[in-house]
């Protein structure tokens, strides 16, 4: 799983009744571009995001103008 800064997330939880979550990656730290990613959550908040087993994360690259 590789993630650069501008791509967008969406984790989804495995759990029944859990919403999913959406936001932007700040920066990748792991090496290379590899997790843990620090995100900006659609809900403004900031986080590091580490995917486990029971989650999904779906990434979106960024477009090039």
């Amino acid at each position: 799983m590789h993630a650069t800064a501008g791509d967008r997330v969406c984790v989804r939880s495995r759990t029944v009744g859990q919403a999913e979550r959406h936001g932007v990656v700040m920066e990748a730290r792991g090496i290379p571009d590899g997790p843990p990613y620090l995100i900006r959550w659609d809900d403004g908040h900031e986080g590091l995001c580490f995917p486990s087993a029971d989650s999904v994360l779906e990434i979106f690259t960024k477009q090039h103008a």
